[in-house]
């Protein structure tokens, strides 16, 4: 857990009793948008969507966070500051929720925390500008593919093959792309003998071969 990595063993048990164990159902909302910003999570089991409505109704989502990762924090760095998006359990997970007061004592008494919310704003910054840069000059199957390429190694656990329990509306809302769209270009690689479509999730079973198509612009 990287925002606890600079701590001592017992500075480390000390945070996590402070605390609260958290489990959400596949589905649930943690966060909504627009909630007063008072509370952070430390992923201990599963994953988590980040995610946010345009004025036309749709749903974006900006990353799927996972076991060791922490969402939520950077809105308590603006005091009085709410949520900016929405984050909902992609899969049943477990998870400590802090306060704000708790968050706010971990950047006074250790610069190893304080130093991990720089880097996770860099971290955002670099991830959010390449995701420009796609959207403006890469077509939407590369997007896709690329989409599912960063899935992949999210819910890697080994080789091949790879499980990811995602449904295709859900890898459109990461691509910034139809489902329609989605269909055409998973079925596609499918037919490459690279994934199969199985309800409700995607099973990739070449990544590398995956990888190399999502490389091509």
């Amino acid at each position: 857990m990287e925002l606890l990595a600079g701590m001592s063993a017992e500075d480390r048990r000390q945070v996590l009793a402070s605390g609260r164990r958290r489990r959400f159902a596949p589905r649930e909302v943690v966060f909504h948008e627009g909630d007063p910003a008072d509370t952070f999570l430390l992923i201990d089991v599963g994953r988590l969507a980040v995610r946010a409505a345009t004025p036309l109704g749709d749903t974006v989502t900006f990353a799927v966070v996972g076991p060791g990762e922490v969402v939520g924090e950077l809105a308590l760095i603006d005091s009085g500051a709410r949520r900016s998006a929405s984050v909902v359990a992609l899969e049943a997970t477990e998870a400590w929720s802090f306060t704000a007061e708790t968050f706010h004592r971990l950047r006074r008494t250790n610069a190893g925390a304080d130093a991990f919310v720089l880097q996770t704003l860099a971290a955002d910054v670099r991830r959010l500008s390449g995701l420009l840069v796609e959207a403006l000059h890469l077509p939407v199957e590369t997007r896709v593919l690329r989409r599912l390429t960063d899935l992949e190694r999210q819910y890697r656990t080994g080789g091949d093959p790879t499980r990811i329990p995602l449904t295709q509306d859900e890898l459109a809302s990461l691509a910034g792309a139809s489902r329609a769209t989605v269909n055409r270009v998973l079925r596609s690689v499918a037919a490459d003998g690279l994934l199969e479509l199985r309800r409700g999730r995607i099973v990739v079973l070449d990544a590398a071969g995956l990888a190399r198509c999502a490389s091509r612009p």
